[in-house]
């Protein structure tokens, strides 16, 4: 059941397959504890060691679910992620669900407040240290400085905070996670990062990121490549016309360029998640490929596609094949 591990400048050994907790925080729709206990414990069954979550997931609840099932295990065989950059404040306007805000089925009493300065990185650590009941976390990402002004707070002052609490030995390595390569280009070029997390931008469909990623190789930063099925377009052997592309319904002309990217899939043995999944393996500067992961058969297929190479002449194909 082993999968492959990488190391992340020597401070922290991630598997090749990493677990995206944003589902078991309730993203999009509501699982009860057991199915969320049950998918950590398929993980490590299938041999994951990576666990990646957020404050964000679940307004907490995704943190709490996670160190409740990882609190069996040996704390030194696996590695956790976090974020930093959204504090959980009491809510004064509840409305009882963050779903049509936040996108998480869970009640709205508590709301994220944008806080990227060095006291605000600090307390947000603290805060998921609590929830996730472990004394440490093995990396910690600044979470979607998107504004302008976010960036340049984070490049100021949050990552040099989270610098100083690795030099304490608090946090192993630290880094940036995003959606949007460009501002992770000038993280990477301008700060001392171990690692950052790309989401959804070099995958099979949309591989816009590919120049951070060359950077990141060049600088020996590793990154974690993140929403390799872009929130669902690519998750399933046909591409529906109601499938979704970065949590929105997918573009017409995405979902074409879906179908013939699954067509040379079937042409060659497989189907397109497995290709999807393995797909950004294939740059040197990735490390793991982390999935959200909701229910014990999806833990089994991610770990499965990710031990199964892709047939050689398929993985040449799809190199090649276009894309918008």
């Amino acid at each position: 059941m082993a999968l492959n591990a990488h190391e992340v400048r020597g401070r922290v050994r991630v598997t090749e397959l990493g677990f995206g907790a944003a589902p078991i925080g309730n993203l999009s729709r509501a699982i009860d504890d057991t199915t969320a206990e049950a998918a950590v414990e398929m993980a490590w069954r299938q041999g994951v060691r990576y666990f990646d979550t957020a404050p964000h997931y679940g307004l907490g609840l995704s943190e709490r679910r996670l160190g409740a099932a990882l609190n069996r295990y040996p704390r030194e065989e696996y590695a956790v992620s976090t974020k930093v950059g959204r504090l959980l404040v009491p809510n004064p306007t509840p409305t009882g669900s963050d779903l049509p805000h936040g996108g998480f089925a869970v009640p709205d009493d508590l709301m994220r407040k944008l806080d990227y300065s060095a006291d605000g990185v600090r307390r947000s650590l603290e805060a998921s240290l609590r929830r996730l009941n472990t004394d440490h976390v093995d990396i910690v990402y600044v979470h979607d400085p998107d504004d302008p002004a976010d960036l340049e707070r984070t490049i100021r002052e949050g990552i040099p905070a989270l610098i100083r609490l690795r030099d304490e030995g608090v946090v192993r390595a630290v880094g940036a996670g995003m959606n949007h390569a460009a501002p992770l280009r000038r993280i990477v070029a301008e700060c001392d990062v171990d690692v950052v997390m790309l989401a959804g931008r070099y995958t099979l469909i949309d591989r816009g990121g590919a120049q951070l990623l060359d950077e990141c190789a060049s600088r020996d930063v590793a990154v974690a490549a993140a929403a390799p099925f872009n929130s669902g377009l690519l998750a399933r052997a046909e591409p529906s016309n109601t499938a979704q592309f970065d949590y929105r319904p997918a573009p017409a002309e995405l979902v074409e360029c879906a179908r013939r990217l699954a067509d040379m899939c079937t042409q060659h043995g497989t189907v397109l998640p497995h290709a999807a999944l393995r797909f950004p393996m294939t740059h040197p500067a990735v490390r793991t490929v982390v999935v959200g992961l909701r229910t014990e058969r999806h833990v089994r297929d991610a770990a499965n596609w990710c031990r199964e190479p892709l047939p050689a002449a398929l993985a040449a194909a799809l190199a090649g094949a276009g894309y918008p």
